[in-house]
């Protein structure tokens, strides 16, 4: 468990911030850009879990647990993956969590034949909102990884995360029915 008695410290008034090793990085650096990525889409996806219930709600909460995970992961910098007592790391199991919710909610959402518009319902489209800031996230995440290692599963994870967003706003758009969809060139 964590336990803050303190919530500033001055420690970063310098424009650095503490990393999990201890190591101090600036605070405009790819791996705080990243961690800051992830930390919006939690948020986006705090805000769509508030106009949902029951199962969608749930899964959102995991969710929004994972990327605190992914978030720990990130700021654990070094090449060595595995996870421990005192070393969180997205493993593959979160990975493939995701995806068996992506398989169920495809068996249940009628066919695309269209691209769709961010919208419909207000839970879909606040879930549109939380799966772009996931794809914001994950571009940030692949930057870093550009430079510095990070944990192919961490990537994996946000790769599926937006994939899995996408079917639980056609859900939350009565299992695709009430999808907006695109019409390319209509306002020509």
């Amino acid at each position: 468990m964590v336990k803050l008695n303190k919530i500033y410290t001055r420690t970063g008034d310098d424009g650095t911030t503490g990393l999990v090793d201890g190591s101090r990085t600036a605070k405009h650096g790819l791996r705080i850009e990243a961690i800051g990525a992830v930390d919006e889409a939690n948020s986006a996806i705090g805000l769509a879990a508030t106009g949902v219930d029951g199962a969608p709600h749930d899964a959102l909460v995991r969710i929004q647990n994972d990327l605190f995970d992914c978030g720990a992961d990130l700021a654990t910098p070094g090449a060595d993956f595995t996870p421990s007592e005192m070393v969180l790391r997205i493993v593959a199991p979160q990975v493939a969590w995701l995806e068996a919710a992506i398989d169920a909610a495809t068996a249940r959402l009628e066919p695309l034949t269209s691209f769709i518009l961010p919208g419909g319902s207000e839970a879909a489209a606040r879930t549109h909102v939380a799966r772009a800031a996931v794809r914001r996230a994950e571009r940030a995440v692949t930057a870093l990884a550009g430079a510095e290692p990070v944990n192919p599963q961490a990537l994996a994870y946000l790769n599926r995360l937006s994939d899995y967003l996408f079917v639980l706003a056609r859900e939350l758009n009565d299992g695709g029915r009430a999808d907006v969809t695109w019409i390319p060139g209509a306002n020509r």
